[in-house]
């Protein structure tokens, strides 16, 4: 794995480590004064599509997984969309191996907590990731969700309701955050994540381009989003393995 680009007078000894890819990807100061910081995660082709296959699985690899687990590990909570939850058949976060005694002087939990954004309420209350969490999984829904599914939701997850009709995201972060879960991190979906965007909620994108031409109707990595305006990020991020782009941008310094 080679670092092309990275923070000032950082020294990459081995950029394969959980430490060094822990060094690139430190969320900023800001988290340890509770306020919110959102970076998404998100892995594409090279035209674009954010799946292969129906799934994002066949556009990674052996290091996209190994910055997927440090991102994960950094993080205090996962934004997910129910879509991806179903799609992808997520499981609860496990303890990430290597960070506990990081985590422990962050104050963080053993491992970070899975929030899943849904409107609807239609989810797989028996899975593992409301039945085996290490951390009890929250579900971010609106305040006029269905009254049946709401109450079997709130037997097995923590429930945080904000909006009506729609989830007000720029609450449920502010809700998180004060939570004690400021360091926010999404994975998607693309619908999820242009909702973010969309509500100019996005501090940092991590992709990682894949060095394949997929083809298909797989949606981009943000996908049907009523942007107000062009957002443009600056890069401080990038290394290469096997073809493999890992790129780090951040959004603009308030002027």
């Amino acid at each position: 794995m080679q670092q092309l680009i990275g923070p000032p007078g950082a020294v990459f000894e081995d950029p394969e480590s959980s430490e060094a890819l822990a060094a690139v990807y430190a969320y900023p100061g800001q988290v340890n004064h509770g306020r919110p910081w959102l970076r998404a995660n998100m892995v594409a082709g090279l035209d674009g599509g954010a799946r292969l296959d129906g799934l994002s699985e066949g556009l990674s690899s052996p290091a996209d997984k190994r910055i997927f687990g440090v991102l994960r590990a950094l993080s205090d909570v996962v934004l997910v969309g129910a879509e991806t939850v179903r799609a992808e058949g997520y499981g609860p976060a496990a303890a990430p191996a290597g960070f506990a005694a990081a985590r422990r002087a962050a104050g963080q939990a053993p491992a970070p907590v899975i929030a899943v954004v849904s409107r609807s309420l239609g989810l797989n209350l028996a899975a593992p990731l409301f039945t085996q969490p290490l951390v009890r999984t929250v579900v971010v829904t609106t305040e006029d969700a269905p009254a049946r599914e709401l109450a079997a939701v709130a037997e097995v997850a923590d429930v945080i309701a904000v909006g009506r009709g729609s989830v007000d995201l720029r609450a449920a972060v502010a809700a998180l955050a004060d939570r004690g879960l400021p360091r926010l991190l999404t994975e998607g979906g693309p619908r999820l994540l242009g909702q973010l965007a969309a509500a100019d909620l996005l501090d940092e994108l991590c992709l990682s381009l894949a060095p394949l031409i997929t083809g298909g109707d797989a949606p981009r990595i943000i996908h049907d989003a009523e942007m107000p305006d062009v957002r443009r990020m600056r890069l401080v991020s990038l290394i290469e393995q096997k073809g493999f782009l890992f790129t780090r941008y951040l959004r603009p310094p308030t002027p």
